[in-house]
């Protein structure tokens, strides 16, 4: 009797802890949430190669709104839009949130990615950061558990992406970008540390370019600056909504490793959904119009990534 009494405590004091550990996760995300500030800065830092030429640092500044646009027990979604000359409004990256996820996307180079699932040990306690692009393409997926401690709440863990959109049209000398990513919480906003390694991938083999450091400031700022922004999501969420869903079908639709193509008849795909847009469709319509779409530029890819890998 006491055996069991004890073990029952345990596992009372476990779910406890567990559930204390999950709010406070769930505070410092909500804490990514607001109009702020930004501060982009990069630097090159290292490189292998004698010969190497660092590139120029880059920095930038914008105002940007991060809107909660989904919440629920196990999942939390933001919304990046910028904030250009206080009227003109860009949709930005989306940020999905979830809580021990195991189905992630991992990105293999020069535009494809495969499926893969982590064991229930591994996405104990985990939260998924899945980065979309500014068509709710896919970027990268990270996982990691957030810690707590000192008044500071972090996250961070190590994930391959495609190429930033500072670079992918100006470099050809790599073709991964492996990120070291950060998060940091604050009083006043946050900031995002990347310790970043540009890779050469041929086959299986993998070849360090150069190394180099991002540190991004988000500075928290009234929330009023931001609301053109929140406006212009108020107008057009319906329509990205319907993309959103539409790109979940198409990736669960195509087999373990796929491939998104630039071009489908030589119009990029922000065109194309542009277009889309400017129909003026209903949420059904724009909804199926969306999955034709996806699925002319979402291709199989299993057997080129086969033959990359007998290399």
């Amino acid at each position: 009797m006491i055996k069991k009494s004890l073990f029952l405590l345990i596992i009372l004091l476990v779910s406890t802890s567990t559930f204390a550990q999950k709010k406070s996760d769930v505070e410092a995300i909500k804490k990514l949430c607001g109009c702020f500030e930004v501060d982009f800065k990069y630097a090159e830092t290292f490189s292998p190669i004698n010969d190497y030429e660092f590139h120029d640092r880059y920095t930038a500044s914008a105002l940007e709104l991060a809107l909660p646009i989904e919440v629920s027990k196990d999942k939390f979604v933001i919304q990046h839009l910028l904030v250009i000359n206080d009227t003109m409004i860009i949709k930005h990256w989306r940020e999905d949130w979830l809580f021990e996820n195991r189905e992630l996307l991992q990105f293999e180079g020069d535009s494809k990615w495969s499926k893969i699932t982590a064991n229930a040990k591994e996405a104990k306690a985990t939260w998924t950061q899945k980065i979309s692009g500014t068509t709710d393409e896919p970027r990268y997926q990270g996982i990691a558990t957030w810690t707590h401690a000192n008044g500071i709440s972090q996250w961070q863990d190590v994930t391959d992406s495609p190429l930033p959109r500072r670079e992918y049209t100006k470099r050809k000398d790599y073709n991964i970008m492996s990120r070291g990513n950060r998060i940091s919480i604050h009083e006043d906003g946050y900031t995002h540390e990347q310790d970043n390694d540009k890779i050469k991938r041929e086959g299986n083999n993998r070849t360090l370019i150069a190394s180099e450091k991002g540190y991004n400031t988000y500075q928290r700022v009234d929330v009023k600056k931001c609301d053109s922004a929140q406006k212009w999501w108020s107008d057009n969420q319906v329509f990205w909504k319907g993309i959103n869903k539409a790109w979940e079908e198409v990736m669960e639709s195509k087999p373990g490793t796929f491939e998104l193509k630039t071009f489908v008849r030589t119009k990029l795909l922000y065109v194309t959904l542009g277009n889309l847009q400017e129909e003026n469709l209903s949420s059904e319509e724009n909804y199926t119009k969306a999955v034709q779409i996806l699925d002319k530029f979402l291709q199989d890819a299993s057997a080129d990534l086969v033959g990359q890998a007998a290399k």
